[in-house]
């Protein structure tokens, strides 16, 4: 009898797609993922000392996890048990346990292939652990977000996380001259469009192939051009979830490129999260943030330029006012940078929370009664504009904390300004106390 849950056999009489006849045999054949199947990379060493542990594949779509899972199963003579979380609940689950115990007690283990494995809730993911501890199956979960962030931190402790990447544009044309290869026939195109086919697929192997096979059953006696293709082609999605990675992962990209004065790589990130369907507004917040964390007093005008741009948006929207955040982001990135006021106000609100229940010192308290007075309040302050360059070099911290530094401004920008206030006051404080 048929196992009810294995996959069905790769004899089929209905017609298939090219993504399926050309779906690796061996490991060998994978393309484009040699970090995790080189000679000296995990999978391999794991396989050649015969201990293959639950894994954890990570990496956008159509890069090959279930492909490389199905051929784990192979290598190591494992029954290849493939769900997804998407449409497996605990029912199924417990069929899916009771089926791989049935397996074992017959002698045959079970390499359990979970399809976007972070779908699955704590619970769900906990009922895994007691199936993987006592060898019931061994688990190789598939997730395009980061487990870090969605899986259990005790399912992470008993599996390895490996990295899937997206295919580079000399793995994917690899695979389109596999798929002639297999057609039996080149693609239609001219050189320049088969590169615009290649960036079409957008680092997904799986998009590739089905572009191909479109590709392939146009009847046309001349290779194609770029316009040509493109016309007879929608260009993919570009990978992108304003909840998930790929969104903490660009504005990081973009925050990076400003910080590092770049331009041009700044343009480019936020011009990605633009396409990907980012909403601008928080573009906008964002874009402000790194002028006062990243430039903050170097340059006095960055905060206004955000603020105005942010503004502009809102009287404008789309896409006219995307222009004034996009100008606002090259300003950004071109200007002097310091985090020295970021850094003086996080060194000043630890210094407060360990000393927070300090007084002032008396001398700066007001004295509105005779009995604060009496106390001392206000005795000795010393009026700086009656002092010798009007500047009285008081303490102003607490009797008994020893004064803080915080605020150290850097050269560069309207800061080097500053220093020299701050140096030039430093002296007269001094000067003052002896």
């Amino acid at each position: 009898m048929a196992d009810l849950f294995d996959t069905p056999s790769r004899e089929d009489t209905a017609p298939r797609p090219l993504a399926d006849r050309l779906r690796p045999r061996h490991l060998d054949e994978v393309i484009g993922q040699e970090q995790v199947l080189g000679p000296e990379a995990p999978l391999r060493v794991m396989l050649e000392a015969g201990s293959l542990g639950s894994l954890i594949l990570w990496g956008p779509p159509g890069v090959g996890k279930t492909t490389i899972a199905r051929l784990l199963a192979d290598e190591t003579d494992l029954a290849f048990v493939q769900i997804s979380a998407i449409f497996t609940g605990v029912p199924e689950l417990r069929k899916v346990f009771e089926a791989a115990k049935l397996r074992r007690r017959n002698g045959k283990g079970t390499l359990l292939f979970v399809d976007e494995i972070h779908r699955f809730n704590k619970a769900q993911q906990d009922g895994f652990l007691p199936h993987m501890e006592d060898g019931t199956i061994l688990l190789v979960g598939a997730t395009t977000e980061n487990p870090s962030f969605e899986l259990n931190a005790a399912l992470l402790s008993r599996s390895q996380v490996l990295v899937l990447n997206r295919l580079n544009p000399v793995a994917l044309e690899l695979m389109l001259q596999r798929a002639e290869k297999e057609l039996g026939k080149a693609l239609p195109l001219t050189g320049e469009a088969r590169e615009a086919l290649i960036e079409m697929a957008d680092g997904d192997g799986r998009a590739a192939l089905n572009l191909v096979e479109q590709v392939a059953a146009w009847k046309t006696e001349k290779s194609l051009t770029v316009d040509e293709l493109s016309t007879r082609l929608m260009k993919r999605a570009a990978k992108y979830d304003k909840s998930g990675d790929e969104h903490y992962n660009l504005i990081s990209a973009l925050h990076k490129s400003v910080r590092g004065s770049d331009p041009d790589a700044a343009l480019y990130w936020f011009a990605r999260m633009l396409e990907g369907g980012e909403d601008p507004r928080f573009l906008a917040r964002r874009i402000t943030r790194m002028a006062v964390e990243d430039i903050g007093l170097a340059d006095l005008q960055a905060q206004t330029i955000c603020l105005h741009a942010w503004e502009t948006y809102e009287r404008l929207g789309s896409p006219e006012g995307e222009l004034a955040l996009s100008q606002a982001v090259a300003y950004l990135a071109l200007a002097p940078k310091s985090n020295a006021g970021y850094a003086a106000y996080k060194a000043a609100r630890k210094a407060a929370k360990k000393t927070g229940s300090e007084p002032p010192p008396k001398h700066i308290l007001n004295a509105p009664t005779k009995l604060m007075e009496e106390q001392g309040y206000g005795d000795g302050y010393q009026y700086d504009h009656d002092a010798e360059d009007g500047f009285s070099g008081q303490n102003y911290f607490p009797e008994s904390m020893k004064r803080g530094v915080y605020y150290l401004p850097v050269e560069r920008g309207f800061e080097r300004e500053l220093k020299r206030r701050v140096d030039y006051f430093a002296k007269l404080r001094a000067k003052r106390d002896s």
